[in-house]
């Protein structure tokens, strides 16, 4: 098993990062589209948001240690066979999914924060309010955070299409390096 990147292919951290962090950010952009529709007499009226924030402040310790990584195990250098329209353009959409997620983790930190209360995380510690007060602070954040999380979740799928354009159509190793196939 290999667990750092090596030239060809991206290892087991990389790859759970990747998979995990994915499937993280579609299950709090479910849960956030759901908790919104709840009513006042809702089981989950509080619980829901609560999660959303516990989860959403892992993922934000999580992004950074995937930033850490990337620079303790850079990733495989693109392949040769891309032009180099397709080397900026994965260029700028990766740096491009990295802060939209830490801009939709930071709008959604000053959303919860606005009033100058920490948040609780799965009850274990609190995240201190260290932004609060600032002019409709919660409504403007949450109307980025908002916009963001579509953004995301749109630009991600486009991501996953690029990535099997790559394997489908391209035939080269894109997708299978992200897999921990050798290239």
């Amino acid at each position: 098993m290999q667990l750092r990147n090596s030239s060809s292919r991206y290892g087991w951290v990389s790859i759970v990062l990747h998979w995990g962090i994915a499937l993280v950010v579609y299950g709090l952009f479910a849960l956030g589209l759901w908790m919104v529709g709840l009513d006042y007499y809702s089981t989950w009226r509080k619980d829901a948001p609560d999660l959303h924030k516990s989860i959403g402040l892992v993922l934000l310790a999580v992004m950074l240690l995937r930033v850490i990584w990337r620079v303790v195990s850079p990733p495989p250098p693109t392949l040769s066979t891309y032009g180099r329209l397709t080397r900026v353009g994965a260029k700028l959409g990766h740096s491009a999914l990295y802060l939209g997620l830490f801009a939709v983790m930071i709008a959604g930190y000053l959303i919860s924060t606005a009033d100058g209360v920490g948040i609780p995380v799965f009850g274990l510690f609190e995240v201190p309010a260290l932004v609060s007060g600032l002019p409709d602070q919660a409504d403007v954040a949450g109307q980025i955070h908002f916009y963001l999380a579509w953004a995301l979740v749109i630009f991600s799928g486009l991501h996953a299409l690029a990535a099997l354009k790559h394997h489908f159509i391209d035939r080269d190793a894109t997708l299978k390096r992200m897999l921990g196939r050798q290239a």
